[in-house]
């Protein structure tokens, strides 16, 4: 194949060969493409590395843990899954990786903290790839090139991407699914009807991981049939064929794990959107994610985005963008993952500004001899964004991947390392519900108890996990009247200094501590993670 002519202008609106180059087997016409999928790869792999820190628990308790179960025969399954709310697509994936693990005797702590992560950083890498790819059909190379810079440093992808949550795979399948579809390009006549066919399975696979995606799938579906001749055809030989025969195959696989007949789209939007159940867990003002939740996560790349969203008059990803923002802002409860989807697209249209930064400037005879150079010539605007944007953001990933929040998956690694060795019989986790890591990190089938936060029927009924924060110490009074004392417990600093005295009444001491976190989240700080084990006199 032969190579793309670089444009005569370094404006990425003259690339006019996308649509002729694009096939949906070989996403890129250009030899480097290997090199820059190995690029994406080494560096997601040191990323899912380096990130050692907790973030949100879905990450173990609705992916991990119920794949544990499933592998080795013992973990523990939360509500949602009592209640026929989660897919099992997601878990099956990293249930294979245990299965493969323990095949070849790697079920070893290191590797079961691990491994995980490291697969979901070649999907990451893959990710990656195609908004790479995405960039170029769309704005050219030099875009592409400045849209990866953006996805690889910006400190929000760096920090979630690599983690085992089915918004970190939502957001790959969702980018990957953008790339093919024909109403994106400037000439969706050129694209290969098959393209469309492969845009609608990834489509469908990204809502049978997580059904809020089809809140993309629907902004993307009716720009496709407005600009698509033959509606009928599209509507009912291609997008309900292929979405039922993916969510058929979703269905099946839930049938045999549930044991029953269990349509989880359903039961998912039933208690998220129509019964607002997710607002148990904190609401938000309708305006968070525009003053805070996607501005935090765009950082000092937002500017960038915004003038890339103008400058690029290409309004339908801008557009894409704004329409999940606003369907989501609709929502009492909000969470930064939620619209991680469209963290790339953002980022891509940071791409096309930081591309054209200072280039309106030069010659068009300074262009075409730029243009001799395999590297471009950079502007001093280029170069001091690229400064700002690096010491804004590393930093920032570096600290929320490697310190922030890492005592309670020490904790679990701690222990597992104990339990391993026969140390560990049992242990009581005194914390907010789902604060640590479970059996998916300690791979030991011992006793554990942790405080429950399943939602009550009734409103005003506190769980037993907020019972514990609103009084520690009488909790713990009633609650040994009917416990067997295990032999470790953990707990943050916060509640020991109320419970100091309890302890060493019933014998428990301090054998290990763990640094959590320099400031508070959402709860008073919780500096530190506390191991008591019990010694009897």
């Amino acid at each position: 194949m032969k190579h793309r002519k670089p444009p005569v202008l370094i404006s990425p609106a003259d690339d006019d060969d996308s649509n002729k180059k694009f096939t949906s087997k070989n996403p890129s016409p250009n030899n480097s493409s290997h090199k820059i999928f190995l690029l994406c790869l080494v560096t997601r792999i040191i990323n899912s590395l380096l990130v050692q820190t907790y973030f949100n628990p879905d990450e173990h308790w609705q992916s991990l843990e119920v794949a544990h179960g499933i592998a080795f025969g013992y973990g523990h399954l939360t509500w949602e899954w009592k209640k026929g709310i989660r897919s099992y697509l997601h878990p099956v994936l990293f249930a294979a990786l245990y299965k493969v693990l323990s095949f070849l005797h790697l079920d070893t702590p290191w590797f079961m903290i691990r491994a995980p992560r490291l697969l979901q950083s070649v999907f990451a890498a893959i990710g990656d790839h195609y908004l790479y790819e995405l960039s170029r059909v769309l704005f050219g190379n030099n875009v592409a090139s400045w849209a990866l810079f953006a996805q690889l440093t910006n400190w929000f992808v760096f920090f979630s991407i690599t983690r085992t949550l089915s918004n970190s795979l939502e957001t790959v399948l969702t980018v990957v699914s953008l790339y093919y579809w024909p109403c994106l390009r400037a000439s969706p006549a050129a694209v290969p009807p098959r393209s469309r066919k492969l845009a609608l399975a990834v489509a469908a696979l990204a809502c049978a991981v997580r059904p809020t995606s089809a809140i993309t799938w629907i902004y993307i579906g009716f720009l496709e049939l407005f600009i698509t001749r033959d509606k009928l055809k599209f509507v009912l030989l291609e997008v309900v064929p292929i979405g039922g025969l993916v969510l058929g195959v979703t269905f099946l696989l839930d049938r045999q794990f549930y044991g029953s007949w269990v349509i989880v789209p359903l039961n998912f939007l039933k208690f998220n959107f129509f019964s607002s159940g997710g607002d148990y867990y904190g609401t938000h003002p309708w305006h968070w994610y525009m003053t805070q939740g996607f501005t935090v996560m765009l950082f000092t790349y937002l500017p960038f985005s915004v003038a890339g969203g103008i400058k690029s008059k290409e309004w339908k990803l801008p557009g894409l963008v704004v329409w999940v923002l606003g369907i989501y802002s609709l929502l009492g409860h909000k969470e930064f993952r939620f619209v991680l989807p469209v963290l790339p697209i953002a980022l891509m249209l940071s791409g096309y500004a930081l591309a054209n930064l200072g280039q309106s400037k030069m010659s068009e005879r300074k262009v075409r001899e730029s243009l001799n150079y395999r590297v471009r010539r950079l502007s001093k605007m280029q170069i001091l964004s690229v400064l700002f944007l690096l010491v804004t953001n590393i930093p920032m990933a570096l600290y929320m991947s490697v310190i922030h929040q890492r005592g309670t998956e020490d904790v679990m690694n701690f222990l597992s390392k104990e339990a391993k060795e026969n140390k560990v019989e049992s242990i009581l986790f005194l914390t907010p519900c789902h604060a640590t890591p479970y059996y998916s990190t300690l791979h030991q089938n011992i006793p554990m108890r942790f405080l429950d936060c399943t939602p009550s029927e009734e409103k005003g009924i506190l769980d037993e996990s907020d019972r514990f924060l609103e009084d520690p110490f009488g909790f713990m009074t009633k609650f040994v009247r009917n416990w067997t004392a295990p032999s470790h417990i953990v707990l943050f600093d916060s509640q020991e200094k109320l419970l100091k005295e309890f302890l060493v009444s019933n014998n428990f001491y301090e054998i290990r501590r763990f640094f959590h976190a320099h400031f508070k989240v959402d709860r008073e700080l919780q500096a530190s993670v506390v191991v008591y084990a019990f010694q009897a006199q």
